[in-house]
Parts: structure tokens; sequence; C-alpha cells
């Protein structure tokens, strides 16, 4: 195996590193639904209100005294929405692209237009996977793990099916940012924001962490020739979020480790995944012994090509070299 290196910023060979109380809520914390809820605890519940705050981006009214007052305040509480799912079964390409979810799940990070998943008009960016096609057969498994789902879905033989618990657009890590906008638009630059500003660079930190503590454990991995193992924290910090150079540093990894399991066209997917990134280091890809069984695919150089275009190729240098033999004969 090629030398391997654990920095997401540089390569060397083959593997790369890189009391009755109830609580009533309103959804807001600008001044004016602060105001309103203060003016709903005077006129709604009279003398019987314990507190008013705010949490976690809304104003809290807790309440206490008789059953009709509780009674009150669960007729305004919002009744949680059954999950809804669906299913589709998907030929590749399928041009989705995933993350990681807070709770280690599988979620739709974007919808490739034109693609075969745009066709089917069912997925939204945000929603849930839950279960998929195991790797060939007609046995379904759950999505519990991010890295082993994606590997499961790179390697699916045939079409995928695809159980999806449906978000309607409401992407777990796109809420701060949401909750961010309309305080501002409300003009309450204040703690709520702060808040949010915290958990968001708290959150930040820790999946910079987890993709670091990933990359590191999937390096030892393949060096020790666990090439499946490494591959699915190789996946995982695909999944993390990852900045660009991370993502062109990772791709190439599971790159190797599907070239390494002779898995030819998941490598060459992810290969690709890589390039679109902006991996250029074409000399590399075109050396690298743990790329050797990628290349020996007829739709390696077309890929490479595709990305690699040189001004002058070799057959253009060949055909010089030619002519200059002809002009120095005597």
């Amino acid at each position: 195996m090629a030398s391997v290196v654990g920095s997401a910023l540089s390569h060397s060979g083959s593997c790369l590193a890189t009391s009755r109380v109830h609580d009533f809520v309103i959804s807001s914390s600008s001044p004016i639904a602060r105001a309103s809820a203060q003016g709903l605890s005077k006129s709604t519940f009279g003398g019987s209100v314990q507190s008013l705050k705010v949490q976690h981006n809304a104003v809290k009214i807790c309440v206490s005294g008789s059953p009709t007052v509780r009674a009150m305040a669960d007729a305004n509480a919002e009744a949680p929405k059954e999950p809804e799912f669906y299913e589709v079964e998907l030929d590749k390409p399928y041009g989705l692209r995933f993350y990681k979810g807070g709770d280690g799940g599988t979620y739709i990070d974007q919808v490739f237009p034109g693609s075969n998943a745009d066709v089917t008009k069912m997925f939204t960016p945000g929603d849930k996977v839950i279960s998929t096609s195991a790797v060939f057969g007609t046995e379904i498994w759950p999505a519990a793990e991010y890295g082993r789902t994606m590997y499961t879905i790179r390697q699916r033989i045939g079409p995928l099916l695809m159980k999806v618990e449906k978000k309607y657009g409401k992407r777990e890590d796109q809420a701060s940012a949401e909750q961010l906008s309309k305080e501002r638009n409300a003009g309450a630059i204040g703690e709520g924001i702060r808040e949010i500003q915290i958990k968001n660079y708290l959150r930040k930190m820790e999946m910079k962490q987890q993709r670091e503590e990933e990359l590191e454990e999937g390096l030892k991995s393949y060096r020790a020739g666990k090439y499946q193992e490494a591959l699915e924290k190789f996946e995982t910090v695909l999944g993390l979020k990852p900045e660009l150079r991370e993502s062109r540093v990772a791709c190439y990894n599971v790159a190797c480790c599907y070239s390494k399991l002779n898995q030819i066209e998941a490598g060459l997917s992810a290969l690709e995944d890589a390039m679109e990134a902006g991996f250029e280091d074409f000399k590399n890809i075109r050396e690298d012994p743990d790329l050797a069984n990628l290349r020996a695919s007829p739709k390696f150089t077309p890929l490479l090509n595709k990305y690699d275009e040189p001004f002058i190729n070799e057959n253009a240098m060949n055909a010089i070299k030619n002519v200059f033999n002809i002009f120095g004969r005597k």
C-alpha cells in the first residue's frame, strides 16, 4: 500500500488525511410577541400566572390553578403530527446528496435537478432515510448508521428501494438559521440570537472534532488493511458537512477503499466526487497503486479526461516527437 498521511490538507501516495403547572408556549420571542404574551397572561389567565419567561426562543407561560385553566392551555397547544412516510425505488445515478443528522441518521441534503430522484417529485431536502434495500437482493436494511447506510447505497446492485420520513422541508440543520432570520426581521437582536449563535458555534466545533476523529480512525483502519471499516469512517466524514478541502480528501479516500475492495462502480463514483470537489492531483490518480483496480476499468480514462484536459495530451506529444524525428534524419 502506498504511504498514508493523516492530514486533511496534504496527501502522499494513496489514502489521504485531511405543583400543578402547565406550560403554554407562544412560538416567537420578538418584543411584540412578548407584549402580547403579557397581555394574554392578564386577560386570559388572570391571577393564575406562575411565571413568564423566554425559553428556547419562545415565550413560555407557566400557569397553575384549576383544571379549567389547564384545559385552556391544553387546547392552545399544537398537537404533534403523525409521522408520514413514503417509499421510492430509484435507478442509478440517484441524484441525491446526503448528510449525517444530529441523531446519527441519514438525511436528504440535496436533490439534483433533472435527476432520477427529482423526476419522482417525492424527495425534499431534510427528509430522513428510514431504511433502504440491502446491497443485493430484496432484503431491507434499517438506515441506523450513516456510514453503513452510505456504503449500502453506493454498493447497491439493481434498483434502490428507500423508505423515507417526510419532514416537509424542515431541516434540523437549518432551524437555527430560520429563527435567526425571524428575530432579526423583528428587530429583536438580543438574547435569543446570542443563544442561537453560541449553539451554532458549538455545533460547528463539535462537527469539526468529529470529522477529525473519524478521519484518524479511518486512516488507522486503512493502514491495517481493514478497508470496510475505513470506508464507513470516511463516509461519515462526508456526512458531517466537511469543508471543500476536507470533502475532496475524504472522497479520494473512499475511492481508494472501494478500489481495494474491488468495487469498481462505487470507486469510480467516489473518485468523480473527489474531482468534482476540486481534487486535481491527476498524476497521483494515474499512479497511485491503491487505485489500480479502478484504472483497469475501461471507464477510468474517460472519467479522468473529463476533468484533466491538458492543452497538449500524450498523443499530441507523440505526434510532435515523430515530426521532429523526421526532420532530424539525414
